[in-house]
């Protein structure tokens, strides 16, 4: 497949927070079971792709913490694409990043996602979305879901996929206290704990389907805030706050440490995003709204 020389491309990359994330088994590779609820949140990073005249992948961006190489999620996306269609010409790629790094917000596989979007687009490659889906699954678990978009029922490893009402309008103030959580790390302590509480994850479908608000705040549950809460203090700290400060519920995304506060009204997320910041000296503090489309 050949492209235009010096054809380009934006792509938006979507965070996503989860409602509810549950655990409910664990494959013999390793790989867990998991019952989640994923929305996407109007926060997202940038990706401008262009076709060049070498063969290189090459990818700049404003964050210095990133890798540039094959650890790169859209590396690795590009270079997957290349391979199976085999596409010869390179392909640069500028990534304005705005998502949290390792935030349990699904930034690195949402830009994956629309890396491969954009690659389909770029070299007329006539892919459907579940042909995504299935080359996705392959680079990250979240990433089928981040092609997909919007909110979604997320079982298996995370590829079955099932269309779910998206959040009530509403606003959410997301905080990072810039604290480093090993994804891997969390799943590995969830293995050793004997009981837990799991979330209804039923429950919050309901309550979705139903379009309130206070009951989606009710229904908030992450099993993994069983690990991740006891070794890092601060993350329970930022969720306390937000709940004083009329949050309806709070909760952690992912494996962490991203914490969400659900709010009805603008300005009390405004204030509350003003004094977490002045207070608790967080990393990263935004307000944001919950997507229904994608323009």
């Amino acid at each position: 497949m050949v492209a235009v020389q010096g054809a380009s491309m934006k792509k938006r990359a979507y965070a996503k927070i989860n409602l509810s994330l549950d655990i409910v088994g664990r494959l013999e590779n390793g790989y867990h079971l998991v019952d989640m609820i994923m929305q996407m949140i109007d926060l997202y990073d940038e990706l401008t792709f262009s076709v060049t005249e070498d063969t290189r992948i090459v990818i700049e961006t404003n964050q210095k913490e990133l890798p540039l190489n094959e650890d790169n999620l859209i590396y690795k996306a590009i270079e997957a694409m290349r391979k199976r269609f085999h596409i010869k010409q390179g392909v640069k790629v500028y990534l304005e990043k705005r998502i949290p790094i390792a935030a349990g917000m699904a930034g690195g596989s949402s830009d994956c996602a629309q890396t491969l979007i954009a690659v389909n687009e770029l070299f007329s490659l006539g892919l459907t979305k579940e042909e995504l889906r299935e080359i996705g699954v392959t680079l990250g678990a979240d990433v089928a879901f981040c092609i997909e978009g919007i909110s979604a029922r997320a079982q298996g490893i995370g590829e079955q996929l099932k269309q779910v009402s998206s959040m009530p309008s509403c606003y959410l103030v997301i905080a990072n206290p810039g604290i480093f959580v090993s994804t891997k790390g969390v799943y590995e302590d969830f293995d050793k704990k004997e009981a837990v509480k799991h979330p209804n994850v039923d429950g919050m479908v309901a309550a979705l389907e139903q379009s309130k608000i206070e009951e989606v705040a009710k229904e908030l549950g992450n099993v993994l805030e069983t690990v991740t809460l006891e070794q890092h203090k601060e993350i329970g700290a930022l969720k306390a706050f937000l709940i004083e400060q009329g949050a309806l519920g709070a909760l952690m995304s992912g494996s962490g440490p991203t914490v969400f506060g659900i709010f009805q009204e603008k300005e009390q997320a405004i204030e509350a995003k003003e004094r977490l910041q002045k207070e608790k000296k967080v990393f990263f503090a935004t307000v944001c709204m919950p997507l229904n489309q994608i323009d």
